[in-house]
């Protein structure tokens, strides 16, 4: 499938420099990689579906296609000839454009197409929609400047009704300037030299662009709030073109019959009782139809799901996610949303689609939607498979004030575009620390514009210790955060086990991944243990975990598919494995207890022992005692109690057992380097390496033939090589419910 020319992509350029002096002339356009949709798009038809299943009308004309393009300087006029081509609404980077090439921020990347007027009736009105253009943009049609924008991720529309002439044929130019990397505004993981985890820049038109004849006084905004425990649904209808209050009604039905319905006035809240309700979940993602007719006449139809996201103790009193008033585990993929043929872009709606899709199949219930904002119709197949959705919000540069500024418009746009959505349950601010600022105020703003939501206030690294959850990240991982009574723990980021498999790949060498593995039998087998240790963490309170990744993404390989989904790396077994996290978790009884939730005594030192320090009966009064962890607090998942900063340390601890023997006994051990750890005088394991976070390994039957009633010994030595350093442990009785 590699380096093969596709047939959309043969489009000439003719164009005389003077117009467009920054164009480079197009020659045959191949594609590093492609997917199974790629030969499939039709430039007649490009992505036909309705774009906004959430507010419908049956009038629209898709303006996806060929339009004609220039690349101009930044401050050159605008071009009044145009001579290359490209298929709208694929970005200019992108193979599906039919140009790939890049544009600076010294460039502007100007469209036109013209197009006819579709019939309306007297007095109605003409609306262009943009569902998404990276990232200022101006429109101008029939040579009327009508309308401008900023945003890369929010659907904007403009009333172009009082430019259009009499003439059947009407012309719109589009002018955008992107500046990726090089300013302030949100990007995600675009940049104009794609490396690493970086990938290849976005600019221009990227979603849909369509025509919209509407009447004068119209509905353009929906915000339908479900309340599970009431068992009602609160409407507010948003209307343009009337000058005081007007009159709607909203029906609920379900697939057959009218539930319920009401009237209201605009933009005053409407509650609709619904009387026996049946919530939307992963399991059973059902959605109730909703109806609104304005009295002047303008009619819409949208949906919702009857869903309640929140925290709650389950019977063991530890703080969970629950949905629906039941704790559920959430387990699911980091997902970046590219495509090797469209960028930004899916091919295909079945594209778009087939990615939940495989999650579904393969036993996820989230998705974390990492760093980018997907078309209304993604959110639209999440709602209805029953995906949970984790939306973060676009990373960008926010040291300034113009970039603090634009961070938090943009924002709120997207809150404003997303906030029916029920498959949506968190809200991400901040990835890391990229861009991180005022987290504080910006997670008091979103539990007050959203309280029917969680806000997880940073995925990963810097925690302001605000909003629903503390997360962490650990690779390979699994980790859990330390305790928090007031936060559910999650683990928003773990594995990227690498693969690159021959031919799937977007380059053949220097391929990137956490870990990496050269055949799918051994990715499947560190994934299973992986999974092993995750419902561990489970029982200590863990209560959702996010995998890197979806699919493999440019140079990265660490995806649960290959970039082009050609191949799932994973062998079928995962499934089972995945029910594993949703049922009971293992019982846990700590027989000598770490130090993760409550500082344990030990005996330590930094000053090499005799040869025999290990042994039951060594004198070790002369060390001194200290609260375990041991180490820096820089290392991840660390919880030091006790600074420990040298190459080495000693620990020794006695404990005390029952009469009866332990039936499946694990260490609980944290270490960063190298550990060797005795039990009553004998080596029973060496650890070379280090771990990211607490993981357990079960005492092999010579170890656990060491254990005896009454008085034991447990001793480790540490040996610090580079980077982090820590120490703990304890050993766990574990038992399955």
């Amino acid at each position: 499938m590699r380096r093969r020319i596709i047939t959309i992509a043969l489009f000439t350029a003719g164009l005389s420099h003077a117009f467009c002096p920054r164009l480079v002339a197009q020659t045959e356009v191949k594609g590093r990689l492609t997917t199974r949709w790629t030969n499939s798009v039709d430039p007649e038809h490009v992505l036909p579906e309705y774009p906004r299943p959430q507010l419908t009308r049956r009038s629209w004309v898709n303006l996806n296609g060929r339009w004609d393009y220039c690349v101009t300087a930044k401050d050159a006029p605008v071009p009044t000839s145009f001579g290359g081509t490209i298929l709208v609404p694929f970005p200019i980077e992108s193979f599906l454009s039919g140009v790939q090439r890049a544009v600076t921020e010294k460039d502007r990347l100007w469209y036109h197409r013209t197009f006819r007027a579709p019939p309306r009736k007297p007095g109605w009105r003409l609306l262009l929609h943009f569902g998404a253009v990276d990232w200022r943009t101006t429109v101008f049609v029939n040579g009327v400047r009508v309308g401008e924008h900023e945003g890369g991720y929010d659907p904007f529309t403009i009333d172009i009704t009082d430019a259009l002439e009499s003439a059947p044929q009407q012309s719109i130019t589009v002018g955008v300037w992107d500046p990726t990397d090089k300013g302030p505004q949100p990007r995600g993981k675009q940049v104009l030299g794609p490396k690493s985890i970086w990938y290849t820049a976005v600019t221009g038109i990227w979603q849909t662009v369509w025509l919209e004849p509407v009447p004068p006084i119209r509905i353009d905004r929906l915000e339908v709030t479900p309340n599970l425990d009431s068992s009602t649904v609160v409407v507010r209808v948003g209307v343009t073109g009337a000058d005081s209050t007007v009159t709607f009604t909203a029906t609920t039905s379900d697939m057959k019959h009218r539930i319920v319905e009401g009237r209201g006035v605009n933009s005053q809240p409407l509650t609709l009782r619904l009387g026996s309700v049946r919530p939307w979940s992963p399991s059973d993602p059902y959605l109730y139809r909703l109806q609104v007719r304005l009295s002047s006449g303008d009619t819409v139809g949208s949906y919702f799901g009857m869903r309640k996201i929140a925290l709650g103790r389950d019977r063991n009193g530890t703080l969970r996610l629950f949905l629906n008033n039941a704790p559920l585990f959430q387990y699911g993929m980091l997902d970046q949303g590219w495509w090797p043929d469209g960028l930004y872009t899916a091919p295909m709606d079945a594209a778009l689609r087939y990615d939940l899709e495989t999650m579904k199949r393969l036993g996820f219930n989230l998705v974390r939607k990492h760093v980018k904002v997907e078309p209304d119709r993604w959110y639209y197949h999440a709602d209805r498979l029953g995906m949970l959705v984790w939306q973060d919000m676009p990373s960008g540069d926010n040291n300034t004030e113009a970039g603090k500024a634009v961070f938090a418009e943009e924002l709120g746009h997207l809150v404003d575009a997303l906030g029916n959505h029920p498959s949506i349950v968190t809200w991400v601010p901040f990835n890391e620390e990229w861009g991180q600022h005022d987290t504080e105020c910006y997670v008091v703003w979103l539990k007050n514009r959203d309280p029917s939501r969680l806000v997880n206030n940073a995925s990963g690294w810097v925690d302001k210790g605000v909003g629903d959850m503390s997360d962490i990240h650990a690779y390979p991982g699994p980790g859990i955060p330390v305790p928090d009574d007031k936060r559910a723990l999650v683990l928003g980021e773990f594995g990227g086990l690498g693969l690159p498999i021959a031919g799937h790949t977007w380059v053949d060498q220097n391929n990137w991944g956490y870990r990496t593995f050269t055949s799918r039998q051994a990715v499947g087998e560190a994934y299973a243990e992986l999974q092993r240790q995750l419902r561990f963490m489970i029982a200590d309170g863990l209560s959702a975990a996010i995998y890197t990744q979806t699919t493999d993404v440019e140079i990265e390989v660490n995806g649960l598919m290959t970039y082009d989904r050609a191949i799932v790396k994973l062998p079928p077994t995962v499934l089972r494995l995945h029910r594993g996290l949703y049922g009971p978790s293992p019982n846990l009884a700590p027989i000598v207890p770490s130090s993760w939730r409550d500082g344990q005594l030990w005996r330590v030192t930094e000053t090499a022992p005799p040869n025999n320090w290990f042994q039951s009966d060594y004198d070790d009064s002369g060390w001194r005692s200290a609260l375990g962890g041991f180490g820096t607090k820089d290392t991840p998942g660390s919880i030091v109690r006790t600074p420990w900063n040298t190459h080495d340390l000693w620990l020794r601890r006695q404990f005390e057992l029952p009469s009866r023997a332990l039936q499946h006994p694990h260490f609980r051990i944290h270490h960063d380097d190298d550990a060797d750890v005795y039990l009553n005088g004998t080596l029973v394991a060496k650890l070379p390496g280090y771990t990211v976070g607490y993981t357990r390994i079960p005492l092999d039957m010579k170890a656990r033939s060491l254990l005896r009633p009454g008085t034991n010994t447990l001793a480790i030595h540490v040996h610090q090589n580079e980077g982090g350093q820590y120490i703990d442990a304890g050993i766990d009785e574990v038992r399955d419910r």
